[in-house]
């Protein structure tokens, strides 16, 4: 007997509201919401006094060592380091290192430079103030030193200030990332100091070996293990051997949920196993129809953060199914370069031109093609947006009732369907 039951999803600062029979929602893929770290300071100072894999802090770094403190650049703002790095630096003036020996890199791979009120708001007013604050710049050689070649052929070239000084510091946030698995740790080495020709040569594998071949999918998102994006990025983080690590884990409200501090690699390692624990949702089983939300505003202010709800739907998802991704997108086409990638009418043909000239956003807009090519994606979006929607092979409407009339026709009446309230911070697992 059928049950009808109400299901709300967020979409922009409001919701979308559908109406489905209970006995056809296989699951809500949701993570059980964590207790949120309520004494920041303390959680900073545990981490860096009881790391993993290292001594503390004021043992690794001692008076009269130069140190540079590689931070994220502006969009990675929810890493909330201004929050916390003051404590780290107060930490190390405390222990005989003040704020002359102490230098800042914005690790913003390939990204533009960072404005001095963007500085201000990654590090906060007052360390903006007190300490030397600089912008890796991957496109002049000369700011760059060659330290060797990795395993998988990488040019490692990294930022000459660090690795000029006698310690670097790594801060930043882990979160799964799409081909790298995770965000954090060795990222902010590469591609966050590195030349633009290590990081293009590292992001590539990415992609299969083979032209149309695709996406590699070994290289996806929470996967470490096997990962050659990712051991890439690890071997070229070993030569410049950084001495601590501090990175932060937020929940899906954007509030502090964890910091793990230590060796960069160990202590990185342990933050993705946190990540794991907060974000993996066992999953029953794939279903026909997958509802997605990226959570609301902000996280859908834009189809390029958006499309991250499109991952777990996918893998939810039977192959030929129906996505439904619920993300109002306010500002559907920021950045512009990632819109500007939808001109193909050929996959392979994009694909080779991803290969010959591969940026974040680019890969992403192949990326966000090749899953319209498995799935058929309808896009619950403002009305103004559906232009653009269609460039990326979504089929946009404007309510969420739309999109479930229009995936009953294409899946037929006996469906099942798996909803997921939190798509940006959600990981389907299998058993």
């Amino acid at each position: 007997m059928s049950k009808m039951k109400k299901y709300r999803l967020k979409y922009g600062k409001g919701e979308q509201i559908i109406t489905l029979d209970e006995n056809k929602v296989l699951q809500i893929i949701d993570a059980e919401p964590g207790a949120k770290i309520t004494d920041l300071k303390q959680a900073v100072l545990d981490a860096i006094r009881n790391p993993v894999g290292s001594a503390p802090l004021k043992e690794v770094v001692k008076a009269g060592d130069k140190v540079v403190i590689l931070v994220s650049d502006i969009t990675r703002a929810w890493t909330k380091t201004s929050q916390y790095l003051p404590i780290v630096v107060e930490e190390l003036n405390n222990n005989g290192v003040p704020d002359e020996d102490i230098s800042v890199i914005v690790a913003a791979g390939t990204h533009r430079a960072n404005t001095d009120e963007e500085k201000k708001i990654i590090l906060g007013e007052d360390l903006f103030r007190r300490l030397k604050v600089y912008d890796h710049d991957a496109y002049d050689m000369d700011k760059n030193v060659y330290l060797g070649t990795t395993r998988r052929g990488t040019p490692v070239y990294l930022d000459k200030r660090a690795v000029e000084a006698d310690k670097v510091i790594l801060t930043g946030g882990i979160t799964p990332h799409l081909f790298a698995g995770f965000g954090g740790g060795r990222k902010s080495v590469l591609p966050g100091i590195a030349a633009a020709q290590t990081i293009n040569h590292n992001h590539v594998m990415a992609l299969s070996d083979t032209i149309g071949g695709g996406i590699n999918p070994d290289t996806c998102l929470a996967k470490t293990w096997d990962n050659r994006v990712s051991e890439d990025m690890c071997d070229a983080t070993a030569m410049l051997n950084p001495c601590f690590l501090v990175n932060s884990i937020m929940d899906a409200d954007g509030d502090f949920y964890a910091v793990v501090a230590g060796n960069w690699h160990d202590a990185w390692l342990e933050g993705t196993r946190i990540v794991l624990k907060q974000q993996n949702v066992k999953t029953k089983a794939k279903a026909d129809i997958a509802i997605t939300s990226g959570g609301g505003f902000p996280y859908d202010m834009n189809l390029y953060q958006g499309m991250k709800a499109y991952v777990p739907a996918a893998m939810s998802l039977k192959e030929g199914g129906v996505m439904i991704a619920v993300l109002e997108c306010e500002d559907i086409a920021e950045p512009p370069v990632y819109f500007n990638c939808f001109h193909y009418d050929d996959l392979k043909e994009m694909e080779q031109d991803v290969r010959d000239g591969f940026t974040i956003p680019f890969y992403v807009a192949f990326y966000t093609c090749c899953l319209a090519e498995r799935f058929t994606v309808i896009l619950v979006t403002k009305p103004e947006n559906f232009e653009k929607a269609r460039k990326t092979r979504a089929v946009p409407v404007a309510t969420l009732e739309e999109a479930m009339q229009m995936a009953e026709k294409i899946v037929g009446k006996d469906y099942t369907v798996n909803i997921i309230p939190h798509g940006m911070a959600t990981i389907p697992v299998f058993d």
